[in-house]
């Protein structure tokens, strides 16, 4: 998926460095905290997921420019915005916000509130507690905020199996902007997100952000920028489209447990089978609502 040939995109979009304040330990739901989590439960035999090794337990930490340093994305064109990553993530961003701010007051009746989204390398402090690279991406509830470590891409590929390509990177991003509207319309406090297992609240919040996902990427090529009215990206071919499934399922539950351990325990999942997360993100890439992605209440997942 690429930007629209002749689109531009103003920067202080995306901050880099480090996030701020105290709280409780991440518990937005990333798609990478489960990568390091699940593989060391699974082969430990928990049930649970204790990320208090990958994230401060006071809820401290430094950011990666280290406090009061911290600087933004610039301005950059589309061109710019296809060949480098700190771009697309900007780029991405102001693309999910011309989405969203026209489509959760028109299904949901609630406003879309800018999240903050943070670049960082290394560490950063959090309003959900002290983080490291190896959680991945995240989105922490507390302070409203999605946290990428762009270099996450290059696992997805070499580590978890997953093609290459611009659609498979904003599709990470897309889903951590999804855990943001579960957490405007109330769905994130809702879930309980304590347990595990195949039909846990904690897989459920999952595959609703990746179905919100899905909608979005289904939309990108024909929403507009509010500021220039050129289409964000360009329509998406097969190729691109198979791309973002394959980064669905490389980070599918038992697709990483069986890479870890040669085996599969569903009672340990947290985030869904690869073919629950390709087919909740296809539900909302077909024309889904967000009742349809509403996987809180559905009967089955």
């Amino acid at each position: 998926m690429t930007f629209q040939e002749g689109g531009s995109f103003e920067g202080g979009r995306v901050r880099k460095g480090g996030g701020r304040g105290r709280g409780p330990l991440i518990a937005g739901g990333g798609i990478g905290a489960v990568l390091v989590a699940l593989a060391v439960a699974f082969l430990s035999g928990q049930t649970g997921i204790d990320l208090s090794g990958l994230t401060g337990e006071d809820g401290g930490g430094s950011d990666a420019l280290g406090e009061g340093q911290a600087q933004a994305v610039g301005d950059c064109t589309a061109e710019q915005a296809n060949t480098d990553l700190e771009c697309e993530l900007s780029a991405t961003a102001q693309a999910l916000d011309a989405y969203w701010d026209e489509t959760l007051p028109a299904q949901s009746g609630v406003q879309y509130e800018l999240p903050e989204v943070v670049s960082f390398t290394g560490q950063v402090s959090t309003g959900c507690g002290a983080a490291t690279s190896a959680v991945g991406p995240f989105y922490c509830p507390s302070d409203r905020t999605v946290y990428i470590d762009v270099g996450f891409y290059d696992d997805l590929t070499s580590r978890f199996g997953a093609n290459d390509g611009g659609l498979a990177r904003m599709y990470v991003v897309a889903h951590e902007f999804g855990h943001h509207i579960e957490q405007q319309i109330g769905a994130m406090e809702a879930a309980d997100r304590s347990g595990t297992g195949p039909e846990s609240d904690s897989v459920r919040i999952e595959l609703m952000a990746d179905c919100l996902a899905g909608m979005w990427a289904g939309h990108a090529s024909s929403t507009p920028d509010p500021d220039t009215g050129v289409t964000f990206l360009e329509p998406v071919t097969e190729q691109q489209l198979r791309d973002a499934l394959s980064a669905a399922s490389a980070v599918g539950d038992d697709r990483i447990q069986e890479s870890a351990t040669g085996q599969v325990n569903p009672e340990a999942w947290t985030h869904g089978s690869s073919e629950q997360r390709q087919r909740w993100f296809t539900i909302g890439y077909n024309g889904g609502t967000i009742q349809d992605c509403n996987a809180l209440d559905a009967p089955s997942l």
